[in-house]
């Protein structure tokens, strides 16, 4: 199942194979409705922004743990995780890429599609 794409337009900045990497992840452990958001020239926060639903707690905590032992044993070091106790929002932070795994109903609630679509401001920019 491929990832939607939004924002992009130019080939991405963060290592291909990490965001391949993390996207097979997802995939093979049955993530849902995944999308890639481009935020180049949107924030210094990181390159590429990986949004994705797991159908329960359990399920979003599986695949946030499976990608954490994948990450480390592929050699992109160790990630950053906040969220794995409740398991509704797990974020995981690889430095270039920045992975969100969400349950149905609190992506919909903070929806960062949304948020960081193409209508949003470029850092930096005076309007």
């Amino acid at each position: 199942m491929a990832a939607a794409h939004i924002g992009a337009g130019t080939p991405a900045a963060a290592d291909p194979a990490l965001l391949h990497l993390i996207l097979d992840v997802l995939d093979d452990n049955k993530a849902e409705d995944t999308v890639v958001i481009d935020l180049r020239g949107k924030s210094a926060l990181a390159d590429e922004m990986v949004i994705a639903t797991g159908r329960s707690n359990r399920h979003v905590g599986a695949i946030a743990d499976k990608l954490v032992e994948e990450l480390r044993a592929k050699g992109f070091g160790k990630a950053l995780v906040e969220g794995l106790p409740h398991c509704d929002w797990v974020l995981i932070d690889v430095g270039d890429v920045i992975v969100h795994l969400f349950r149905p109903e609190v992506r919909a609630f903070y929806n960062l599609e949304k948020m960081w679509s193409e209508g949003r401001p470029v850092e930096g920019a005076v309007s």
